[in-house]
């Protein structure tokens, strides 16, 4: 691929994303545009933003470079990406929409009426954003360097640089239109390219597809890995602190739901085009399987397929829908997160949301750059693994269950992220070819023990249930129209 082609392809996604950013910036006034969009986002466009900031580097890249290693093993990626929001769908979209809290912290403080909670969320909150940012950095070091032949260390700064700009000039608000519009672009990225690449292959005489090769051993190939996944997937989307703060945007409890149901629509979607050119992939470009550039697969098959001036074009549009993918969750994510900061270390200000962000961007940049990439979305799946593990049985426990401590949150929260965290430090240690499956996949076991350890503890601190427990449980599961909640 021409250089200038790639180039050109980022830096037009990168003024769009500013030129809409700075657009939301006119109408970001008051701290809850910065925070929640002042509650006001309706279901499709919020279900866009959603879109956007979900479907990650793992979704854009990962999942069809593992389709590539390992076959219909690693179908079970997108299957499970796309069945979490089922679960937000039918256990914590409306409620947590009507507890009025702006993050996760603030729910869990409200619920469990303690700050030592609401510090302990805050810090895992931030550690798994930060874990979450560091890939869909190390994808934009991939794409940059692969089609453009730039220095690795570009991809991330611009990012970094991009997102900062945007998300310090109008926060939420400003976020929101972007991340809507970069859905539809990383849609059409995709969409464009393989359905022109399937009408140049019609009729003629394909390759046999060669075997898995799977290198990694990051796809799920058995019973243990592939339950241990489908867990860290759905219980994991729970968790997600990105995901979680849109639904503090949305007016009402059923606005929430309806943008679920809609979000749910639109990665079905797709996860159709990913697993195209994955199977494609094991066709034309089985040589990226060998050579351990398999996330590379999306970027390189239209120059591979078509080739000449139309293949460098086809190319340009994959490029901008990679780096749409890697500038909207990287921002969602760093609005996530400057949302918590600010309010537990600058007070919940404006500025020192703008602060708070910065921060947010520029540490996982320090990790990104000493760390070097896992497969996309076997390194996002562990993310996913970390976050069932910590905070989802909290917010689960939190909605339903009347019995929760803030004791029980704390030693669940504890259990969850040292055990989960300890397996992904001993599987980067020992490598990708000499972990043990309960290691790599440690989600089967993880999350059930932070589960077990809430419950018995809150059990053995029941006195500790907090007064305020039934006001706030009676807000979380009645309808909003007679509540008058706020709009």
């Amino acid at each position: 691929m021409n250089p200038v082609v790639g180039v050109a392809a980022f830096a037009a996604v990168s003024l769009a994303t500013a030129v809409i950013g700075f657009y939301g910036l006119r109408v970001s006034r008051t701290t809850g545009d910065f925070y929640v969009a002042s509650r006001t986002v309706k279901p499709w466009w919020n279900a866009s933003a959603i879109g956007g900031e979900y479907l990650s580097a793992a979704s854009f890249l990962g999942v069809a470079g593992l389709i590539l290693l390992s076959g219909t093993d690693a179908l079970w990626y997108p299957v499970g990406y796309t069945a979490g929001y089922l679960m937000l769908l039918l256990f914590v979209a409306a409620p947590l929409r009507r507890s009025g809290a702006y993050t996760i912290p603030d729910f869990t403080e409200a619920r469990l009426d303690s700050h030592a909670v609401r510090r302990v969320t805050s810090l895992v909150v931030v550690l798994v954003g930060w874990l979450y940012i560091v890939p869909q950095l190390h994808g934009a070091a991939l794409a940059l360097r692969i089609t453009t032949g730039l220095p690795a260390w570009v991809g991330p700064v611009a990012v970094v640089a991009v997102v900062c700009i945007t998300v310090v000039a109008g926060g939420m608000r400003s976020i929101t239109f972007v991340q809507a519009f970069q859905y539809w672009l990383k849609l059409t990225a995709l969409a464009v390219p393989i359905v022109l690449m399937l009408l140049v292959l019609g009729g003629s005489n394909a390759p046999a597809a060669p075997p898995a090769v799977n290198p990694t051993a990051l796809a799920p190939t058995g019973p243990y890995q592939i339950i241990s996944l489908l867990v860290a997937l759905l219980f994991g989307t729970l968790g997600l602190p990105h995901v979680l703060v849109r639904f503090y945007t949305n007016p009402d409890g059923q606005s929430a739901r309806r943008t679920t149901l809609i979000v749910l629509g639109l990665l079905s979607v797709f996860y159709l085009f990913p697993t195209a050119y994955g199977m494609l992939g094991r066709v034309f470009a089985p040589d990226l399987a060998q050579s351990g550039q398999a996330d590379a697969l999306v970027l390189l098959l239209p120059g591979r397929v078509v080739g000449g001036a139309a293949g460098d074009l086809l190319t340009a549009l994959v490029v901008a829908g990679a780096f749409a993918a890697f500038l909207s969750t990287t921002s969602g994510l760093v609005v996530s997160l400057a949302g918590v900061i600010s309010q537990d270390v600058f007070g919940g200000s404006v500025r020192g949301f703008r602060l708070a962000a910065l921060i947010s961007a520029l540490v996982p940049l320090g990790i990104a750059s000493m760390t070097e990439s896992l497969a996309l979305a076997g390194s996002v799946g562990l993310v996913f693994a970390f976050t069932a593990s910590t905070i989802c049985p909290v917010l689960l426990l939190g909605i339903w269950w009347r019995g929760l401590t803030d004791a029980g949150a704390i030693a669940g929260m504890a259990t969850g992220g040292v055990l989960c965290g300890g397996a992904m430090v001993a599987g980067s240690v020992l490598g990708a070819a000499q972990t043990p499956s309960w290691l790599a996949q440690p989600a089967a076991w993880t999350v059930p023990a932070a589960f077990a350890v809430t419950v018995l503890v809150s059990r053995a601190t029941r006195g500790r249930v907090p007064r305020t427990m039934t006001r706030l449980m009676t807000r979380l599961h009645t309808p909003e129209r007679p509540l008058a909640t706020e709009r």
